[in-house]
């Protein structure tokens, strides 16, 4: 098997021992996003309407340098440390992925 390591600066880099992405025998493998700024590597402002808005920016860059788009995702985990706000994380993620509804978890 081969394996390929998917990299942009469009997303921000690898905070750790890992890639942004992977791909094998057809299948993406995203890590996880946190609010990021590519350009700044800072935490986004604005509370978790930005935030969250990132995080989907910054998958969605990650997807389309490994060929892949929202279109194509099957699973993801929403981590949130305050339950309160996930109407407002849910509106945009159904804004983002549209009439796409891939599997999805969601943890406090």
């Amino acid at each position: 098997m081969e394996f390929r390591t998917v990299t942009t600066s469009l997303a921000p880099q690898a905070i750790g021992p890992y890639s942004q992405a992977i791909e094998i025998e057809g299948m993406l493998y995203v890590s996880g996003q946190i609010p990021l700024h590519p350009e700044t590597g800072q935490m986004v402002e604005g509370g978790i309407v930005e935030q969250t808005k990132q995080v989907l920016r910054n998958l969605a860059q990650i997807l389309t340098v490994g060929g892949s788009n929202l279109n194509y995702v099957v699973k993801t985990t929403i981590y949130m440390t305050d339950l309160s706000q996930f109407e407002e994380v849910n509106q945009l993620y159904a804004k983002a992925f549209g009439a796409h509804k891939p599997a999805r978890s969601t943890v406090q």
